[in-house]
């Protein structure tokens, strides 16, 4: 007899299709039959070990975070309920060019500081691997979620050529290339650029043009994190587009945002530049999270230029008070690459953690707020947080535009990720609420999108992207993870004011057919696992 039978569940099945009644019954982590209507029909209803009431549920596919950032919270946290609450069953880690693997002793030590911000130091980690293989043979242990790699580029970079912003050798570029198979052949499902954060800024176009090259013969993606995001972000996506079409690589663009004053009501511009490319034959998708402002850490504000030669180097140049001088006339006058090439508002600039317990203080407050309250030029304040946490401070950055957000939202190639960075006091909202928020706010409250279609947003599409054969649908033979929330009451709890709160109208979600969230609480089960590249 199998193990579950998921009773009368309305079933939203990940096609964008209507909606249906159905037994679901599931046996050894997988779909083993589908019976629709069968009350109605007066068949012989199938029958299991377990029983699962879902009247008034729907049951879904997992949700697919296509940008997730919980490269070490998977391993330092075996709850995880911050993404299995949500519904998620599968993220994708190894974003913005900059992850733990592949590396040496030399630089994982680097990308542990550059990146504290976002991960925390990692002195609680046992950092027993350094190829992509040995770190995605780590997950296998036993995680909370499935988990998908990118290989990151900047990570890559500094590992072969160091954090100088200089073109890399016709050897160097060979090692990269070959890094990048290596790679792909372990498991990884693409390669991700950073392209406002060091080292991976400092790749010209050629150079990310023969990674792609490489990942295109692996049938993998490239997802960057691209050049801007605010003044010049339309032809910075143009410059992706160009690339990968050079490359005949997939392209999906991360949090494909307009951000900044000066792109306030432009989505239709963007949605016009990647409807063209699709229509001309570009494989292209791209990821949003549905809420307005940013999130990142401080230190990604300053030029490149401040930033090169790593994070050493950076503290060196904010502890000289003439360098300091010209990082705070590029960031307020001239518009710090780092910052998007926009002069930084720093009302729009607020702290949402720190490294240091000391500065606590400052958690929840714009850099403006607390240096109004010091007395102090804004600038005095950052550079002093940037010092004494030494760069681990991460920030929330209040630049969007709603009607951007939506707009975006509604394209036929969007799909889910919510950029969630677990770390700091106050972290961002969509780390905890990115998936509920989307069918309670934008499905049920709004109607930007349809259940159906939001469903298909956040399952099958990013199924489809990561070449994944049997997930993203509920489907006989596909893998059982699923999700069932309530319609009526599903939304995120979490909030800026308190952005660890959990969603409700979610009580259960299974992955690999075994229940890791049930009636509303995180069980024991640790059935997550690396998901490789399909060859």
């Amino acid at each position: 007899m199998e193990e579950l039978v998921i009773r009368d569940a309305d079933v939203v099945d990940g096609s964008g299709g209507p909606s249906y009644r159905a037994d679901v019954v599931v046996d050894r982590g997988r779909i083993v039959s589908i019976v629709q209507e069968a009350a109605a029909a007066g068949c012989q209803r199938p029958k299991a070990r377990r029983e699962l009431d879902a009247e008034g549920l729907v049951l879904s596919p997992g949700f697919v975070d296509m940008h997730a950032h919980s490269d070490l919270a998977l391993l330092r946290d075996p709850d995880h309920s911050a993404k299995a609450a949500q519904g998620v069953t599968l993220e994708v880690l190894g974003q913005d060019g900059l992850s733990y693997a592949p590396v040496d002793d030399r630089t994982l030590a680097e990308v542990r500081s550059a990146i504290a911000g976002w991960n925390g130091s990692g002195d609680d980690i046992d950092f027993d691997w350094r190829s992509v293989g040995e770190y995605l043979d780590r997950l296998d242990r036993g995680i909370a979620v499935n988990a998908a790699y990118l290989i990151p580029q900047g990570t890559v970079r500094a590992l072969v050529v160091g954090w100088e912003d200089r073109e890399a050798t016709p050897a160097e570029l060979d090692r990269m290339r070959a890094l990048v198979a290596e790679g792909l052949e372990q498991g990884a499902v693409g390669l991700s650029s950073g392209l406002t954060y060091t080292p991976g800024m400092y790749a010209r176009d050629a150079e990310l043009t023969e990674l792609c090259r490489v990942v295109a013969r692996y049938g993998g993606y490239y997802c960057p994190h691209h050049r801007s995001y605010g003044a010049g972000a339309l032809e910075a996506y143009e410059e992706m587009v160009a690339l990968t079409r050079e490359a005949g690589c997939a392209l999906h663009l991360a949090h494909a945002t307009m951000n900044f004053g000066v792109n306030r009501g432009r989505a239709p511009e963007l949605l016009s530049l990647l409807d063209k490319a699709l229509a001309e034959g570009a494989d292209i998708s791209l990821d949003t999270y549905p809420y307005t402002p940013g999130c990142t850490t401080l230190v990604a504000l300053l030029p490149s230029w401040a930033s090169e030669g790593g994070p050493e180097a950076v503290l060196a140049r904010l502890a000289d008070d003439a360098t300091a001088e010209r990082i705070r006339h590029h960031l307020e006058v001239i518009g710090a690459d780092g910052c998007h090439g926009v002069p930084v508002e720093w009302e729009t600039i607020e702290i949402s953690g720190v490294a240091e317990p000391a500065l606590a203080d400052h958690v929840g407050r714009t850099v403006r707020e607390t240096a109004d309250a010091r007395g102090e030029a804004p600038w005095t304040t950052a550079r002093r947080l940037l010092l004494e946490d030494r760069l681990g401070t991460t920030i929330l950055q209040h630049v969007g535009h709603e009607e951007n957000v939506r707009a975006i939202m509604r394209h036929r190639v969007h799909t889910g990720g919510s950029d969630g960075i677990l770390q700091g006091a106050k972290p961002h909202p969509r780390a905890y609420g990115t998936f509920p928020h989307y069918l309670g706010h934008y499905v049920r409250e709004l109607g930007v999108l349809s259940l159906e279609e939001c469903v298909a947003h956040l399952t099958s599409r990013p199924a489809k992207r990561l070449r994944l054969p049997d997930r993203g649908l509920v489907r006989e033979g596909y893998r059982a993870d699923l999700v069932l929330f309530d319609p009526e009451t599903v939304a995120a709890g979490s909030t800026f004011a308190e952005p660890r709160t959990p969603p409700t109208g979610i009580p259960h979600v299974l992955v690999d057919g075994r229940f890791v969230i049930e009636d509303g609480r995180r069980t024991d089960v640790l059935a997550g696992r690396a998901v490789r590249r399909t060859p």
